[in-house]
């Protein structure tokens, strides 16, 4: 495999900023908070939800107020009444999570990794547990003699065109030729190669997945 191989950058960027978080343990399910919630999403009273689920008012008071624990029954009717399974109605709804983080990377600032082939320069990468590792790259390539085989590794990758014109190589398609703001995705565990048709070296960005 030549050592332009993303695989190392996909290592690089895991290893200095894709560090394992813990995830905290899930908070005990409040079902009358539950049930007080699925009621309100529908716009529905507490009457109107007590008939459509067969309950008396004051049984379904009591369940989203915590002061009484519903037999399997009620939770079936529960359930029913507001048309979920009974599974969904012990899930939590899902939060929205902001996290609301960013990195800029000047012009020529970010990480370089030189190889025969390529030479990529790593952005964002003080930004940890990223999912896309976003880099650029100078193609040296001229021919797939420079090559030692196809390229490969995990997950999709994205090509834009900055400067120059390219020739993308993969392993199941016709060579295609790129060139300034054209792109392409593709699967990144099929062999791929990218060589430069320009005089001079050209420069893409390149977006690869890291999940």
């Amino acid at each position: 495999m030549t050592n332009a191989d993303p695989k190392r950058l996909i290592r690089i960027a895991r290893e200095g900023g894709a560090e394992a978080h813990g995830e905290p343990p899930p908070e005990p399910l409040n079902l009358g908070q539950r049930v007080r919630e699925l009621r309100k999403a529908k716009g529905w009273t507490l009457d109107h939800a007590a008939t459509q689920a067969g309950l008396a008012r004051s049984t379904l008071s009591k369940i989203e107020n915590g002061q009484m624990s519903p037999t399997y029954d009620a939770v079936r009717k529960l359930a029913e009444g507001l048309k979920i399974t009974v599974p969904q109605l012990f899930t939590p709804a899902p939060k929205a999570q902001v996290s609301g983080r960013m990195a800029v990377t000047k012009f020529g600032s970010g990480q370089a990794h030189v190889t025969a082939t390529y030479e990529h320069e790593l952005l964002a990468g003080g930004l940890r547990a990223k999912q896309m590792l976003p880099y650029r790259a100078t193609i040296r390539a001229r021919g797939m003699e420079d090559f030692e085989g196809w390229v490969r590794h995990e997950g999709e990758e994205f090509l834009y065109v900055l400067t120059g014109v390219v020739r993308l190589y993969t392993e199941f398609y016709e060579p295609v030729d790129l060139r300034r703001g054209d792109s392409a995705y593709y699967d990144a565990t099929m062999g791929h190669n990218v060589l430069s048709l320009s005089e001079e070296d050209a420069t893409i960005l390149w977006v690869t997945s890291l999940v």
